[in-house]
């Protein structure tokens, strides 16, 4: 087992050295994973990682290499090292559900542990979460302005091969039907989706040498690239080596709106009625809700899911919220705790949250955090995220959104990916917030 314990900030140890000498290490301790604001024309986020977080807090351990490189550098002196030798996290942790939509102030994950235990976990938790929930959430978004077609994630070549794999996890959480990434496919169970560059072609005397080489290999079935010099060329040549009975083509290039009326109709006048239209180049989910009424069977997009252009991070942050004294034991009462810098305030107090339908906009109580998702001007219903210090939610029959993750230090939580990928898509379907929204946030 590969520890995750050095997925982390030198500041974690630092505090925790002091922590221990002061002895507040013990002292009982909430912290919690929020963002403060979406990122700009993004309506809801897409929490994701909870599965990659879960499998590397297992991990989070440190063994005679760590604890050795630790000395060596004079990071943290022999009392801490002595604590970190037998470091196990023991506390619980509560969290949305993996592929759950969470609006700006949403408490995704709760820590509840001892103050040396839970800080020491911050990087590792926002690390996965900022990057695979800003990845699903722009997959959500690109899967939304899909409609039906499906789309393939093709972002391998644009992030660090690790976070290629991670990013086709969270994409085909938020909707995506297939990844190109093979590791991702071995590792997750991800169908895989693939076939030639324009270097193939370039590499014969002609396209329809090409051509013929990839059908001979993977039959009439397969995908072909006709973009590479001259669009409708490149379809009649297909059509001439594969016949009628091919299975696709693929466009790169060009007025991709226009350009597929014009692939479909020839490709229509030489009887490969049957043949599917893949559509892939710098795709995002502006270009796909604009190629909607487009005769185009598919998508491939990968830079603006994997990277920032169309990936924003998601922002989330891990801050202490509430805290006992030493000698307390885990279930003595907490006194909140909160920032009051300018801009970056926090509420103190441990959060719950419920999602709840209602026939009207709520009016708001004090000491509560409503945070409502509607479809203003639509038939759809009024659907408020309410985040509370108070373990009671406020509207009959709201459902809480957290569920235990961890228990007393195990991992007690484990849904599949295709379950996780289900219940976005259903979230995302029955909130009705794949359809164009109105977001208001009410402190």
């Amino acid at each position: 087992m590969t520890s995750t314990a050095f997925f982390t900030d030198r500041y974690e140890l630092t505090m925790l050295e002091a922590a221990l000498r002061s002895g507040r290490a013990g002292c009982p301790a909430t912290f919690e994973v929020f963002t403060r604001r979406l990122p700009e024309r993004r309506p809801w986020g897409v929490f994701a990682g909870l599965g990659r977080f879960l499998e590397a807090l297992e991990s989070f351990c440190f063994g005679p290499e760590e604890l050795t490189w630790l000395e060596a550098n004079h990071v943290v002196g022999p009392a801490t090292l002595d604590f970190l030798a037998g470091y196990h996290f023991s506390g619980n942790i509560d969290a949305y559900r993996e592929g759950e939509l969470y609006a700006a102030g949403s408490p995704v994950l709760t820590v509840e542990a001892p103050f040396g235990e839970g800080l020491l976990l911050e990087t590792l938790a926002l690390s996965i979460f900022n990057f695979d929930s800003a990845v699903a959430g722009a997959a959500s978004m690109i899967t939304a302005a899909a409609a039906e077609r499906p789309v393939i994630e093709m972002g391998s070549r644009r992030v660090d091969p690790s976070a290629a794999v991670a990013a086709a996890r969270a994409a085909y959480i938020g909707g995506f039907a297939s990844t190109s990434n093979l590791q991702a496919g071995r590792r997750y169970g991800i169908p895989t989706a693939g076939t030639a560059a324009h270097a193939f072609v370039l590499a014969y005397p002609g396209e329809k040498e090409a051509f013929a080489a990839q059908v001979a290999s993977f039959g009439p079935a397969t995908t072909l690239l006709v973009d590479t010099y001259d669009t409708m060329q490149g379809v009649r040549n297909a059509v001439e080596v594969c016949g009628p009975h091919l299975g696709a083509v693929r466009i790169d290039s060009g007025d991709l709106g226009r350009e597929a009326l014009r692939v479909r109709k020839l490709l229509d006048d030489l009887g490969a009625t049957g043949t599917k239209l893949v559509v892939t180049g710098d795709l995002d989910a502006r270009t796909i809700a604009a190629l909607g009424a487009a005769p185009v069977d598919s998508y491939g997009v990968g830079t603006s899911v994997v990277t920032g252009m169309g990936a924003p991070s998601a922002g989330f942050v891990y801050k202490l919220v509430a805290v006992g004294e030493p000698g307390d034991g885990p279930a003595a009462p907490q006194r909140p705790v909160a920032k009051r810098s300018a801009g970056k305030a926090t509420v103190g107090g441990r959060k719950w949250a419920w999602r709840a339908q209602l026939d009207e906009r709520p009016g708001h109580s004090s000491g509560e955090a409503v945070l409502e998702a509607t479809t203003a001007g639509t038939d759809l219903p009024v659907w408020v995220d309410v985040v509370s210090t108070s373990p009671r939610c406020p509207h009959p029959g709201g459902e809480p959104l957290q569920v235990r993750v961890v228990e007393d230090g195990k991992v007690v939580h484990r849904p599949a990916l295709g379950d996780i990928r289900a219940y976005h898509l259903a979230a995302r379907d029955r909130t009705g917030l794949s359809s164009p929204l109105l977001l208001d946030r009410h402190p």
